[in-house]
């Protein structure tokens, strides 16, 4: 059994035992409880009731956070003639075609979203194998996919964050950091709470939040009250 420090377990005694919080009061304690040295990400931890083996009860998609997340991403685009200098103009890190597609290739991966325009899916598409498992393979659902390079982008820039339910039906975002003040760390909650509920699957049965639970990088989770 892993062994937590003193900051740890200091960090636990500000948690009472078996208690489930209200959002806005878990809020201040997670909070409280991120004591390391840098500025740590504050997470909300969802367990929903579905089965992501069956296509019809997983749970993915994307929402802008009001306050965003706290992390500039870097974003790279796969666009030619005219979308590359949209690509550039609205704050691109990284734009190109076939270029690209061979940089990633031989091993580059110095970058947090992907998008597209949709004649390069086609290009892009050789990259599944590489990009798919880290998530990072543009997709239309989450708007990565699309003619209107300069509103993806801006809204990456802006804070916009993927959900996705994992193999065991877990959602697992970030909402900001612990340098966050409440309210916008508690709006951020809102914001990403709401996107879930409206995300329920038609086909999920029974009681579709099971749990929530909001931590920081290095301290406990505080579990939240969630009807």
């Amino acid at each position: 059994m892993a062994k937590h420090g003193k900051k740890y377990q200091e960090a636990v005694k500000l948690l009472e035992e078996g208690k489930v919080y209200a959002a806005k009061e878990a809020v201040e304690l997670v909070k409280k409880t991120a004591t390391a040295k840098f500025d740590e990400t504050i997470e909300l931890h969802v367990r929903l009731g579905v089965d992501p083996k069956y296509a019809d009860q997983q749970v993915r998609g994307a929402v802008v956070l009001p306050h965003g997340t706290g992390k500039t991403k870097r974003v790279l685009v796969f666009a030619k003639g005219e979308k590359v200098k949209e690509a550039e103009d609205a704050g691109a890190d990284f734009v190109g075609s076939d270029e690209m597609v061979q940089k990633i290739q031989g091993g580059w991966l110095d970058f947090d979203v992907a998008v597209a325009t949709p004649d390069m899916m086609g290009t892009v598409g050789r990259l599944g194998k590489v990009l798919g498992p880290r998530g990072l393979m543009p997709n239309p659902k989450l708007g990565t996919v699309t003619m209107d390079l300069s509103k993806a982008i801006s809204e990456i820039k802006a804070g916009k964050v993927e959900y996705r339910t994992d193999k065991a039906g877990n959602v697992h975002c970030p909402i900001g950091k612990a340098s966050f003040d409440e309210t916008k760390l508690f709006e951020n909650y809102q914001m990403l709470m709401d996107t879930l509920n409206r995300a329920k699957p038609a086909a999920a049965k029974g009681q579709y939040i099971r749990s929530v639970t909001l931590t920081s990088t290095m301290g406990p989770g505080v579990p939240v009250a969630h009807n």
